[in-house]
């Protein structure tokens, strides 16, 4: 068993290494501070499963788990985040990412995690589970602005949100400046806000700058 931890806090990649070793004694243990070393490790070593903090330096939102999957297919990924929206996990999930834990539940159900990751399982946490079933269905009431974008557009709004120009957008998500507007027009539509600002206070309010 192979291990990448990628945390940009020591203390928090310390208390997952431990968790990992109480699991797997003989487990190798690799650690990244943000993406850019995270896929220089994962290209050197190839982990067998891999636990990710969305609030990194080097990436906004689901821009480094999106970059992680692309890198390694077929690795479980368990994301780890601050934000505890069920919304947030639906999105990665259905990227490719094979769990989702908010941080404030790491301490009692991180170690379960790993452990049905490992086994080739998924996780969520209980609570979470039926809305995010239910958002994957279609079937969730009153949907949030957010909640009805695809993927890309929900990518693109975190990157205008953090106050990404379209050039760095594009060459962020390898896509051409026009498309880069498409989306953002269709986001606007989509969710009746009338410009970057009121995207900006949106994602704000509903924390999903601070993940």
């Amino acid at each position: 068993m192979r291990v990448l931890i990628v945390d940009d806090h020591p203390l928090m990649r310390m208390g997952i290494r431990q968790l990992v070793l109480q699991e797997w004694p003989d487990a190798q243990v690799d650690e990244a501070s943000g993406i850019a070393e995270a896929l220089t490790r994962a290209a050197a070593a190839r982990p067998g499963l891999i636990t990710l903090d969305l609030s990194l330096p080097d990436a906004q939102g689901t821009e480094g788990a999106s970059k992680l999957l692309r890198a390694v297919p077929g690795v479980p990924l368990l994301v780890l985040s601050l934000n505890a929206e069920a919304a947030y996990a639906a999105r990665l999930i259905q990227m490719g990412a094979s769990g989702y834990l908010p941080k404030d539940r790491a301490s009692d159900e991180l170690r379960v995690a790993l452990r049905r990751l490992s086994e080739g399982g998924r996780y969520v946490t209980a609570t979470m589970a039926d809305h995010l079933l239910a958002l994957l269905s279609g079937k969730a009431p009153q949907a949030l602005p957010h909640e009805q974008l695809s993927t890309q557009e929900h990518r693109v709004m975190l990157l205008i949100a953090a106050g990404k120009t379209p050039s760095q957008i594009a060459e962020t998500m390898h896509l051409s400046v026009k498309t880069v507007g498409s989306y953002r027009a269709r986001i606007l539509e989509k969710a009746g806000w009338a410009n970057n600002t009121e995207l900006t206070k949106y994602c704000v309010q509903h924390g999903l700058t601070d993940i």
